[in-house]
């Protein structure tokens, strides 16, 4: 379908879902270099607790960013734990990207 067939909603809709899946993406690679694992935000009894958040913050200035995406679209939240983890959405995004071992849970 050309671009121009696409109506407002449709074209908002996608450029949401691809800064999803770019922040998605970027916060795997961040979590990795900071030696975390993805189950750390996937699993909705684990999550970050809100000083490694600041820490993630410091050590790469793009968390921040992809966090604030990410808690907007409403695809992290904070469990009743007070931790950053993936809403169902999120998860379902992150499985939909990396497979089933990156978010068995999804």
């Amino acid at each position: 379908m050309p671009a121009e067939a696409l109506s407002p909603a449709t074209t908002a809709s996608f450029h949401v879902q691809r800064s999803l899946r770019h922040c998605l993406s970027s916060v795997a690679e961040l979590l990795y270099e900071s030696g975390h694992v993805l189950e750390t935000i996937t699993l909705i009894q684990r999550g970050l607790s809100r000083q490694e958040l600041i820490s993630l913050s410091h050590q790469h200035p793009r968390w921040a960013l992809c966090q604030q995406v990410l808690e907007e679209s409403d695809a992290a939240t904070f469990n009743d734990y007070g931790r950053f983890v993936l809403t169902a959405m999120g998860r379902e995004l992150m499985f939909d990207m990396f497979g089933q071992g990156a978010a068995d849970c999804a």
